[in-house]
């Protein structure tokens, strides 16, 4: 059973203690394994004879506040803003009442939310020995969500965030609304990547609150769930283990426990492992043997282990065993019984074969977090920014008009890893709801057929935050957020998993925020575009702009009509025209690491047989909050515009380029438009791999080889949020139609509380985007007739979208009626 972000109702502790994978008792007779891809042990526990791993009779207690009587430790801080009182907190006849008024609005920002925290002094506890924070809660108010927080910070030091009352802050959770009880789950052992390395002890338990409104939240309890809890279940099973910013696909046993899989070894046979250990105060002793005809087994690997903050990597030698079919067991033992132990991404592989048909290409799917296909030179940017893309581009072939399906960074990833729209998987409105589980990953596909997998992102919206550690052995996706040179990180954390698990083929995400918000180029880069002079003033005044009401330069606010920049003196063209050139700076820092990256890759020998895909997951506006086409505009348009359309480059038009040496021929370049959802198709295929049953996408395989065309299609970018009271979906749904495109507003559209002057003309817009590539002026009173046929085009794909989204309800118990099956069926959603 997954760990649910959000679960209705009250969910008692002991339902959370399933594993991922549960498997017990003796095959009789065990299949032989074989190793022709890489073997991943923990995928085979149905394969294995289990003996002893049995789950200690007594664990940890949890640690509970039951709010049906006081409890005095909790209390409401003094806020470190001066303008923000405390919480105000109520003792009900079950329940802690929290309550903002609009007193806990910052006055100097009106379109702030309502703010305040709550803590309770914990007895210096070990935080990596707690697994999850339950909290049960009601409300029938606008309170938004529950942010976990950890130790009060230092009330002296200077504080960069008015809001952050705390030194770490962790997962945070939105509220249902409909004032019924709910319990909501948050990981006690995840911060937010920003913030630093945690150090002992965890001296505070916080909670920080949210509102659009006066508001009431109910507190009912709050439990800290140990971690040995979790492994309580079943004694063996399969998880994510996090050691600090990096988890890898984990075998857990109970020590005294053993494991033995019959496997025939390969040429060149090895066992690459991680060995992890739950408790620093139960040392495990791990044992890897080889047991065969013999009476006796040969120990491979013996060793005593005890570090809980880091993996021991191991390489096991079974090179001299290549040919025998033989039991090859993991044993794990420890003096306190029950002790759980972790062998991190158990694989067996072999030699790689020489080069022919049968081979698998590794897959490298390098997204650049926010990149604007029109910042790069390859795109005909007027500064040569992507000099290393741009050779790239030239030895395979390019997109000219490649769209995100979704305008940031969560909902865009999500869809493009399983080749479905938004709509279909769920709002992301409740912004760690996680992936519904029907919902299969690239990540999950392509290790089920053998390959190893690696993510490694700066960015948690394209990993855990959105459920897409699933299917992956070494997995990281914190630590360097912000970090303008995070590409250089994440290339070392590639080589590190490479020389740990050195088999083929692999499949690997990357997601780099070198060019995300906020800008701030390294050296050499910076400089490159914007004098230096010229840079500090632009700093200064950001440093000006940035005290001042309205001044919240991210989507969906009206920053850019406000009168600040008049009122402090700052030509906005100016300041935005500069931010742009940093932009670009930053795009170059990108492009040069990149290209070290790629020179490395050939030295490695891998390049003959990788296939690389460059993309993004937005244009520039989400990556900061910049929308510099529109920005720089001598004259606005009207506010209504500022919203979308979210067909506007600088929203939804990304580079696309795939090189796969010797198979795709150099210096194509398409102008079909496509979508990043093809991606995931497109890569199953040219690795020779099944296709999903169920995807929206469309394979470009065929384009790229030059063994057939594809149709030229209509492209759907949507923004899909749920009402919290109601339930109701709403958003912008939009097609991108050759020359045309066309907006349609669900359910009144991207009603945010920040645009209540929002007043949209119409509910479709149509915009010619040949004249008006920004969309910026519709064209509804011209063409009439456009507006009629994509309003029937729009509608009906809504409703084929929600009738697919029954498919992937978490549920899984609405049932599609015939009518409903063959609209998919027509629409190509289902083969």
């Amino acid at each position: 059973m997954r760990f649910a972000r959000v679960v209705s109702r009250i969910l008692p502790v002991t339902l959370l203690t399933l594993p991922l994978v549960h498997c017990s008792g003796s095959p009789p007779n065990s299949p032989v394994l074989t190793a022709e891809m890489p073997l991943h042990l923990e995928d085979h526990l149905d394969a294995a004879t289990i003996e002893g791993s049995e789950v200690p009779a007594q664990v940890p207690e949890a640690v509970e506040w039951r709010f049906d009587e006081p409890q005095k430790g909790w209390r409401a801080p003094a806020h470190k803003n001066p303008f923000i009182p405390p919480l105000q907190m109520t003792q009900t006849e079950d329940a802690l009442r929290i309550t903002l008024t609009e007193a806990h609005r910052d006055p100097r920002d009106t379109e702030g939310v309502l703010h305040g925290d709550i803590y309770v002094p914990l007895p210096d506890l070990k935080r990596a020995e707690w697994g999850h924070v339950l909290v049960r809660a009601r409300t029938s108010d606008e309170i938004r969500n529950l942010l976990l927080a950890f130790n009060l910070g230092d009330p002296n030091l200077p504080d960069a965030d008015d809001a952050g009352m705390f030194q770490f802050t962790g997962e945070q959770v939105p509220v249902i609304q409909d004032g019924s009880v709910h319990t909501y789950l948050m990981r006690a052992d995840w911060l937010q990547p920003e913030l630093g390395e945690w150090e002992d002890p965890w001296q505070e338990l916080g909670f920080a609150v949210n509102a659009g409104e006066p508001a009431s939240i109910d507190l009912l309890s709050v439990t800290l769930i140990p971690k040995e809890t979790i492994y309580a279940g079943a004694p063996v099973g399969v998880r994510s283990e996090p050691r600090g910013i990096q988890s890898r696909r984990t075998l857990y046993m109970h020590a005294p426990g053993r494991l033995e899989y019959r496997v025939r070894i390969p040429e060149g046979g090895r066992l690459d492992v991680g060995l992890g250990v739950l408790a620093e105060d139960s040392p495990i002793t791990f044992r890897v043997a080889a047991l065969g005809d013999g009476p006796e087994a040969e120990v491979l690997l013996e060793e005593t282990y005890a570090e809980r903050e880091r993996w021991a990597q191991r390489s096991v030698d079974l090179s001299h065993l290549a040919g025998e079919t033989l039991t090859l067991v993991l044993e794990a033992d420890a003096e306190r019984k029950g002790s759980v132990a972790f062998w991190g991404a158990p694989t067996v592989s072999g030699t790689r074969l020489a080069a022919g048909p049968a081979v698998k290409p590794n897959v490298i799917f390098y997204v650049i977090d926010g990149a604007a296909a029109e910042a790069m030179s390859l795109y005909g940017h007027n500064r040569n920014t992507t000099p290393n893309i741009d050779r790239l581009a030239r030895e395979g072939a390019l997109f000219e008009y490649a769209y995100s399906n979704s305008p940031w960074t969560k909902p865009s990833t999500r869809s493009f890893m399983t080749s479905l729209q938004s709509s279909v998987l769920g709002s992301t409105k409740y912004r760690f709801d996680p992936l519904p589980e029907e919902a299969r990953t690239m990540a999950q596909r392509f290790h089920d057929a053998g390959y190893q997998t690696g993510v490694f992102t700066s960015n948690p919206w394209a990993g855990s935050l959105s459920s897409l550690q699933r299917g992956v052995d070494w997995f990281r996706d914190a630590g360097v957020e912000h970090d303008p040179a995070a590409s250089r990180e994440l290339h070392q954390d590639f080589w590190s998993w490479r020389e740990a698990y050195p088999a083929e083929p692999y499949w690997v995400h990357f997601q780099t925020t070198d060019v995300h918000g906020p800008h701030r180029p390294p050296a050499p880069f910076a400089g490159l575009f914007v004098p230096p002079d010229q840079y500090k003033k632009h700093r200064e005044d950001e440093n000006r702009l940035n005290p001042q009401p309205h001044w919240k330069p991210r989507p969906g606010r009206r920053w850019l009509w406000s009168s600040v920049f008049d009122d402090l003196g700052i030509d906005r063209v100016h300041w935005f025209t500069t931010e742009r050139d940093v932009y670009d700076e930053v795009m170059a820092h990108q492009d040069y690491q990149l290209g070290r990256f790629i020179e490395r890759l050939k030295a490695s020998g891998d390049w003959a047989n990788t296939i690389l895909v460059i993309a993004s997951d937005h244009s520039s506006r989400a990556a900061g909050g910049t929308d510099f086409g529109l920005a720089i505009q001598d004259s606005l348009p009207e506010q209504w515009a500022e919203w979308g359309p979210l067909f506007r480059s600088t929203i939804s038009r990304i580079p696309l380029i795939v090189v796969w040496p010797g198979h795709i021929e150099g210096g194509q370049r398409f102008f079909e438009a496509v979508s990043m959802i093809d991606v995931a198709p497109t890569l199953l295929e040219l690795a020779g791999l099944p296709p999903p049953q169920t995807l929206q996408g469309e394979s470009l395989a065929p384009l790229l080889l030059g063994t057939g065309l594809i149709e030229s299609r209509p492209i759907i970018i949507e923004l899909i949020e749920t009402d919290g009271p109601t339930g109701e979906l709403h958003g912008l749904f939009e097609v991108v139609d050759g020359r045309w495109g066309a907006s349609l507003a669900i359910n009144g559209g991207l009603a945010h509380p920040d645009n209540l002057d929002d007043q949209r003309p119409a509910p479709l817009l149509v915009y010619d985007l040949w004249a008006d590539p920004l969309g910026l002026h519709p064209i509804n009173e011209e063409r009439p007739d456009l507006v009629e046929k994509y309003t029937e085009f729009l509608e009906a794909q809504w409703e084929a979208h929600q009738a697919l989204a029954q498919v992937f309800t978490r549920s899984g118990e609405v049932a599609l009626t015939p009518e409903q099956l063959q609209t998919l069926r027509t629409l190509g959603y289902i083969q």
